[in-house]
């Protein structure tokens, strides 16, 4: 028996990536784990999958309440979903600016309305938010996503301090470089400067912090993890 034994999580973007392995890892510690993706290769474990499509608020409203109506207030959500992009400011278009503040600011937003008002009832429940090095820090050809990233941050700040003293707990959780096919456009290996994947985080290490955040006790709040690449010999 664990902490998260029959506890409900709900985990978005859970098909891959970080999000699927956050998603095994809530599972293998025993709780039930509503996923919320646009669709799904692997189902199993305690997996009750509920396809979302995260641009679309319409149905990330339905999604909540389907949760809530079903199975009550979760005791933790990982908002996990996103977008990147890597491209000079001057390329950028308004277009691909706005596909970043949806997924990546405007999806959590919209969750979390739908779910707080019933953890807060409850008077219980973490709510972590899966940020990026670039929520605290800019980097060239990085100006729409440090954007949105930068705003998930203040909403994770705003919403720590309103639901302050109602049981309600918010953690951050900023991962460097992680080895996910979202490098897949942009091959990191080849651009100079770029961290070269072999030596990125592991989509696993992100889930081991967000299972260590998700463990703690109700009177502790964590409330940001960082977490980065270790420098080679090389780099130092």
């Amino acid at each position: 028996m664990t902490v998260l034994s029959g506890r409900l999580a709900v985990v978005t973007g859970a098909s891959r990536g970080i999000g699927l392995a956050i998603a095994r890892s809530l599972a293998d510690a025993g709780a039930t784990v509503v996923r919320l993706a646009r669709n799904f290769a692997e189902g199993g474990r305690s997996f009750r999958d509920l396809p979302t499509d995260l641009a679309d608020p319409a149905q990330i409203s339905r999604a909540a309440l389907r949760i809530v109506e079903e199975h009550g207030p979760p005791a933790l959500v990982v908002q996990n979903a996103g977008a990147f992009l890597l491209k000079p400011f001057e390329a950028t278009e308004p277009a691909e600016l706005d596909r970043q503040l949806t997924l990546n600011l405007k999806a959590p937003f919209l969750l979390a309305r739908g779910l707080l008002p019933a953890m807060r009832a409850k008077g219980d429940g973490l709510f972590i938010t899966i940020g990026s090095v670039c929520d605290h820090q800019g980097f060239p050809d990085n100006s729409a996503y440090a954007a949105s990233k930068f705003g998930v941050r203040g909403l994770h700040e705003a919403l720590a301090a309103e639901y302050r003293g109602t049981g309600v707990r918010f953690t951050l959780v900023s991962p460097g470089a992680t080895d996910t096919d979202i490098w897949d456009p942009f091959d990191p290996d080849a651009r100079p400067g770029f961290l070269r994947r072999a030596l990125m985080l592991r989509p696993e290490d992100v889930a081991d912090a967000v299972l260590f955040a998700a463990t703690r006790p109700p009177r502790m709040t964590i409330d940001w993890l960082q977490l980065s690449p270790s420098p080679t010999e090389s780099e130092t």
